[in-house]
């Protein structure tokens, strides 16, 4: 386990790092096309660190944001509140995830933050509502397995860097292609600058998902099997996680707030149109996969 953590943080830096790369040269070569000058790599520059900071150290608001939660209370949901506090001591992290639910009919759940002092736990109210008490405990344990193996780190930067990625690709080919960025120079250069323009965006717009498909396919489904074994290790009950993993992929509903950028933070894909079983381009492993590795532990 600890070679796996270790693992998951020179992982998580080579994407840090790659992703401060790549939004330079963007920016950079944006800035040129713009005629910007010896200017070019100075705003490229500034513009990549800020944004591969607060990525980081966002990553789990920005990702609560996206899936529109509320903290969870003591008041409205005090079975979440007691388990959660009784796997704390079963798993021996450093500090108690915070809570938080979204309000979606799909039973499902994921965990994110930069560390375990800085981890967050969310639920779908779908799951409260359909779980029975161990199988919900099975789910939260799977989740803090997460944060205890530090997966949690790699999935937020991965999700969070990709969502941006995609957004900036989308702007700025909107905003060539409506003839922006205006400027006093003569028409050819300016026409030259927005064609310039147009090609990176247009190559940006078709290598952001393929990028985006490969960070996404580096968060091994090995990990997924990996958090179940280790969520048994917390509560010594496989069929509680066996019979939430039945009923989560039973389940037709489709979770509204759920987007290609964060499908494979969830404890099942929360996309129900795409099929459940294992492929090379899948983001989590087939339900009967890891239910029949779970009975193998027994």
């Amino acid at each position: 386990m600890f070679e796996d953590i270790k693992k998951n943080k020179i992982k998580s830096i080579f994407i840090v790092f790659l992703f401060l790369a790549f939004i330079s040269v963007i920016v950079y070569y944006i800035c040129m096309a713009l005629n910007l000058g010896e200017m070019s790599i100075i705003i490229a520059l500034i513009f990549a660190f800020f944004s591969t900071w607060g990525s980081y150290y966002y990553s789990d608001k920005i990702v609560l944001s996206l899936n529109k939660a509320r903290p969870a209370t003591k008041e409205e949901d005090l079975k979440l509140v007691n388990i959660l506090d009784s796997l704390v001591v079963a798993s021996g992290l450093p500090a108690k995830p915070r809570l938080y639910v979204v309000e979606d009919k799909q039973p499902n759940a994921f965990a994110t933050g930069r560390n375990p002092q800085n981890a967050v736990i969310c639920v779908t109210t779908g799951l409260l509502d359909k779980l029975e008490y161990y199988e919900l405990e099975g789910v939260l344990a799977h989740e803090m397995a997460h944060i205890k193996n530090y997966d949690i780190l790699f999935s937020a930067v991965v999700s969070v860097m990709l969502g941006f990625v995609v957004m900036l690709s989308d702007l700025f080919t909107r905003i060539a292609f409506w003839g922006g960025f205006r400027d006093n120079s003569d028409d050819n250069d300016n026409s030259k600058g927005n064609a310039i323009l147009m090609l990176i965006g247009l190559i940006f717009l078709i290598l952001a998902p393929i990028f985006g498909q490969l960070m996404k396919l580096a968060f091994s489904r090995k990990r997924e099997f990996l958090a179940d074994a280790t969520a048994v290790e917390f509560t010594r009950n496989p069929e509680g996680l066996i019979s939430a993993l039945e009923k989560i992929s039973a389940d037709p509903n489709e979770l509204k707030v759920a987007n290609k950028a964060t499908e494979n933070m969830y404890i099942a894909n929360p996309f129900r149109k795409k099929k459940s079983t294992s492929s090379i381009w899948s983001t989590h492993p087939s339900t009967e996969d890891r239910i029949n590795a779970l009975r193998n532990l027994k």
